[in-house]
């Protein structure tokens, strides 16, 4: 018995390796860049205007994308030794301009594209870091998870579903927040904990999201239809509203922890990301933390206490 539980342990804890092996990378470097203007259409990639040889241009767009995508894998590299968002040192493709006054900015499953918005209600999108720095969360996502958190394929359309797709957009959020509070040397209590933050007309709202206070129309906009806890979780909910849940997870955690969210919680976070399955849970998701808050920091630990109490605190573990 004692032997079999023995092989047991041996195991899972070489499970964790493997899935830990997901987010070691070679040495980072500087990932090169391009930005590229499709003009208004939605033919891609659009013509290149600005990449590794050359400077700035008199494009806002082009060149608020090319500073936000290269603070995003700054970020990255500096942090967590990420080289480019592959881990391999992936070139970094961007299309500004793309459709016509397009209200949205996504990751296309291989390069960044950004709508200008209409200028009357959504005002842009590259002028925001934590919206880069969101829509590239996607990609290491997509490349640390084997078949993609919560993905599902229509033709060249992905869409995100189910709670591993909430999973997913919370660590986008997630990130995002890690990524503008470092670039902002902004400790975890001195920071708002807001995503998108004036990209919305100031007669619609302050922000997109709250990780702080998911669904708090105060200090986001007045359709924010988050869910703070599990009580609020919509089954076969759109993943931005379930989100909120794993988000206001990870704000907790953080708080406890204290100091810099990079450095405390970020690194939990990070590393369980790469023990997730295409279809994990938020339990799946509240486990794989709390397992790296323990193999990190000691059973028992301040982490790993904080990161227990934050699950529990959204209702998604007893």
């Amino acid at each position: 018995m004692l032997a079999h539980a023995q092989a047991s342990a041996d195991i899972r804890a070489q499970r964790r390796r493997e899935a830990d092996g997901a987010v070691q990378h070679k040495a980072a470097g500087r990932a090169g860049r391009a930005i590229y203007d499709a003009g208004g259409k939605k033919q891609l990639p659009g013509k290149l205007v600005r990449s590794d040889a050359g400077g700035e241009t008199d494009d806002a767009a082009v060149n608020d994308a090319w500073r936000n995508v290269g603070i995003t894998l700054d970020f990255y590299a500096k942090v967590f030794n990420r080289n480019s968002l592959d881990g391999r040192g992936m070139r970094v493709d961007s299309s500004v301009h793309y459709g016509d006054r397009f209200p949205n900015a996504f990751w296309s499953g291989k390069e960044m594209l950004f709508g200008d918005g209409d200028g009357i209600h959504v005002l842009g999108f590259t002028r925001s870091l934590d919206i880069v720095a969101h829509e590239l969360a996607h990609a290491v996502t997509q490349h640390t998870v084997a078949g993609g958190l919560g993905e599902s394929h229509r033709g060249r359309q992905v869409d995100l579903v189910g709670q591993a797709g909430a999973l997913n957009e919370s660590l986008s959020d997630v990130f995002a927040s890690m990524v503008k509070q470092w670039h902002a040397k902004e400790d975890v209590h001195a920071a708002n904990w807001l995503v998108g933050e004036g990209i919305l007309a100031p007669h619609l709202g302050r922000a997109v999201r709250s990780l702080k206070s998911p669904g708090d129309t105060r200090l986001t906009y007045p359709d924010d239809d988050q869910a703070a806890d599990m009580r609020a979780f919509v089954p076969g909910g759109e993943v931005h509203t379930n989100s909120g849940i794993p988000n206001r997870a990870f704000y907790l955690a953080a708080t406890a922890i204290g100091g810099n969210s990079w450095e405390g919680a970020g690194p939990i976070w990070y590393r369980a990301m790469g023990r997730l399955t295409s279809t994990a849970t938020f339990a799946d998701g509240a486990e794989a933390t709390v397992e790296v808050a323990s193999d990190l920091a000691g059973p028992g630990s301040k982490p790993h206490k904080a990161v227990i109490a934050a699950w529990r605190k959204v209702r998604v573990i007893p």
